[in-house]
């Protein structure tokens, strides 16, 4: 039998006022036996994201799994490296599970250059008998800096590493079959790539991000320095 707990929050809007936008969460909580199915999927041009997560199975799961997305500053906060930051997607989960059957499923999230994006996608699939894993899926566009006003707030922001960025970060140990695939792609200019598939019994811990700076470095002139 499965049970389940949903409830649903978001940070309030930044005081600094950052208006209104459109807004989305998920907070899902899950234990008990039997056949599941869970799935996501989100796609916004303005702020080129693309998200869709699935997965599904047959035994013994326990899940505490939640997601917001927002468009506009500081109605979605994420913990990243201990710091509470504006983000545009952020979801936590725990997973355990345990069955005869294997849990299958992917995770894909991805920056779309065409609209704008830094032109990095991170996918992740998975078959499995036994798991338990947690992971911080994030991302951000320059966006959620939009409604500060205060220039060096928002300066500090964008050079903390957050915005203009696709990333996961991931703890699990599992029995059966574990792949990631990620890209930043960058047209005449940048091609990175990443590949990692595990089959059998592992512990893995990882973290995984794409950024790029919206702040122009300052480069020094060639006479800075010396007489010339």
């Amino acid at each position: 039998m499965i049970s389940v707990l949903l409830t649903c929050s978001l940070a309030s809007a930044n005081q600094q006022g950052s208006g209104h936008g459109d807004e989305y969460c998920n907070n899902l909580k899950v234990a008990g036996t039997g056949y599941f199915e869970v799935g996501a999927s989100v796609k916004d041009k303005k702020l080129a994201l693309e998200y869709q997560s699935w997965m599904t199975g047959d035994g013994d799961l326990e899940m505490d799994n939640g997601q917001a997305m927002g468009t506009t500053a500081s109605q979605v906060q994420g913990t990243i490296n201990g710091s509470d930051v504006p983000l545009n997607l952020f979801e936590t989960s725990r997973i355990a599970y345990k069955g005869k059957t294997p849990m299958t499923g992917f995770k894909y999230i991805r920056s779309r250059e065409f609209y704008g994006g830094i032109g990095a996608e991170i996918l992740e699939t998975f078959s499995v008998t036994e798991m338990e894993k947690e992971q911080t899926t994030f991302f951000a566009s320059s966006n959620p800096i939009a409604g500060i006003k205060d220039q060096l707030m928002r300066e500090k922001l964008m050079r903390a590493g957050t915005m203009n960025s696709v990333g996961t970060e991931t703890k699990t140990s599992f029995n059966g079959t574990w792949t990631t695939d990620a890209r930043m792609h960058k047209m005449f200019s940048k091609d990175v790539k990443i590949h990692e598939s595990f089959t059998g019994r592992f512990e893995v811990q990882k973290m995984l991000k794409f950024h790029e700076n919206p702040v122009p470095e300052v480069r020094s002139r060639p006479c800075d320095g010396i007489d010339c």
